[in-house]
């Protein structure tokens, strides 16, 4: 697996290379998806300054791969965009050669309105070849041109990163004002995709200088043998040397370029189709198209099963080995739910007595004679000592007492109750917490008289030679308040 920035982007393996960084096909863990991250290889203040302005530039257009996002990681920075399958225009030119007319006029006409949309964000993009200018794999359908690496792009008004005396760019693409130290401004992007038009037409790098010196000395020199004269025409409306004479905006060339094209001869029958290949080579191994690939598990050899972690299960002495309950599945983990495992142990000792089964029929309860009374025992002496229970034998009696003898019962009578040995003493009547207990009742609270209780005790004030003295104060302050507010 590859490098992972702030636990995010996955390095997958390296797609180009420029001046400032490394660019690599990466892998989105948020958003589910490749992208084309450009890794930072100089960590200066002016590389970084450099990096800070681009990754900053935010530019919607169907035509223009601006970035989308940045992230950092100890000393190393990145920032990503839309992963690019089609090459550059340089790969096409590779592969075919000089393009037919029609086809550069579509490739021309996105490339300035994708232009368009960038001056009108008030950014010049200055770096505007062949290899900056993207395509799309979109086979032989219609092409899909990206403006890409925007690494030197400047707003108009700010300052230069560069020293006067420098320029900043690649050579031979250079408008002929920034030979001279002039300000960035629009047109020389322009003059730029003049130059690039002339490449795909003729299959090589035009004479960039050679060019400008016909122009001025022969005004709109005669059209290249590659180049259609309708064609010529608008591109010498880019290719002025006197950015006054160039056209102002991209909108306005769009508008010539689409008059010209008007004049072009139908293309031949027999034209060969101009096809847009994918120049990303396959993944590496442990990647996918939905990005990394799980680790594989080994496949389950004969006689065992796979035990969820790579390895074979085999059967144990005490029998077959645990397989997957019916209807299970993989869980997060790769791993199978099974069943629990065989508890036989690995060497069986001698066999145990087999256990009898329980009978048919339960047998009959046996009855268990009651425990003979204790005639050492004497119950504790209290209020309710002796009190016979409902149902429950006396000490001493041979059973329990007759059902009669309880009030509410059939026949319960006074005489009945009468004849009920009593062996307790009469109990004073029911006292309540916190009143004066009657002498032997066990766990009653005897309240202190008031005679013996503690007299409450005032918390004391002041002395009176403190207090006489702060009181004569207070009203010696409260005189000259009234004094002072009178006299005012």
């Amino acid at each position: 697996m590859g490098e992972v920035f702030a636990g995010r982007y996955e390095l997958v393996d390296p797609v180009g290379r420029g001046g400032a960084g490394a660019v690599w096909r990466a892998w989105d863990h948020r958003r589910r998806r490749y992208v084309a991250a450009k890794v930072l290889r100089q960590s200066d203040a002016h590389t970084l300054l450099r990096f800070v302005r681009e990754q900053a530039l935010r530019i919607d257009h169907p035509h223009v791969l601006a970035p989308a996002s940045w992230a950092a990681d100890d000393d190393k920075v990145l920032f990503t965009m839309d992963l690019v399958r089609g090459g550059s225009l340089a790969h096409l030119i590779g592969d075919y050669g000089p393009l037919p007319p029609r086809y550069v006029c579509l490739l021309l006409d996105q490339l300035l309105s994708g232009l368009a949309a960038v001056h009108a964000e008030g950014v010049i993009h200055r770096d505007i070849k062949p290899a900056n200018v993207l395509l799309e794999a979109t086979g032989v359908r219609r092409p899909h041109l990206r403006l890409s690496d925007f690494g030197i792009a400047l707003r108009k008004g700010e300052p230069r990163l560069t020293e006067t005396d420098y320029v900043v760019g690649t050579p031979g693409y250079f408008a002929p004002e920034q030979m001279l130290g002039a300000e960035p401004d629009f047109p020389a992007d322009l003059f730029a995709t003049g130059l690039l038009a002339l490449y795909l037409l003729t299959g090589h790098k035009p004479d960039a200088q050679a060019l400008v010196e016909r122009f001025t000395a022969h005004g709109v020199p005669d059209a290249p043998e590659e180049v259609p004269e309708p064609l010529w025409q608008a591109l010498a409306g880019l290719l002025q040397p006197d950015p006054g004479a160039r056209f102002r905006t991209a909108t306005g060339a769009r508008k010539a370029l689409a008059a010209a094209v008007e004049l072009l001869p139908e293309g031949a029958v027999d034209e060969e189709a101009v096809e847009v290949f994918d120049q990303l080579g396959p993944l590496p191994e442990g990647f996918g198209p939905d990005g990394p690939l799980r680790p594989r598990r080994a496949a389950p050899a004969a006689g065992g099963e796979g035990d969820g972690t790579g390895g074979v299960r085999t059967p144990g002495p005490g029998g077959p080995a645990a397989t997957p309950a019916p209807g299970s599945s993989l869980t997060d983990t790769g791993s199978f739910t099974l069943a629990p495992p065989d508890r036989s142990p690995a060497h069986p000792g001698p066999a145990a007595p087999p256990v009898p089964e329980p009978p048919a029929t339960p047998p009959a309860p046996v009855p268990v004679p009651a425990p003979a009374p204790d005639p050492a025992f004497t119950p504790p002496p209290g209020p309710f000592a002796g009190t016979p229970l409902p149902g429950v034998p006396r000490h001493g009696t041979a059973g329990p007492v007759p059902p009669a003898a309880f009030p509410g019962s059939p026949g319960f009578s006074r005489a009945t109750t009468a004849d009920v040995p009593r062996d307790y003493a009469a109990t004073g009547p029911y006292t309540a917490p916190g009143t004066p207990a009657a002498a032997g009742l066990p766990g009653a609270v005897a309240r202190r008289p008031a005679a013996h209780r503690a007299p409450v005790r005032r918390r004391p004030g002041p002395p009176a030679k403190v207090a006489v003295p702060v009181l004569v104060l207070a009203l010696l302050c409260y005189a000259v308040g009234i004094w002072a507010l009178t006299a005012g």
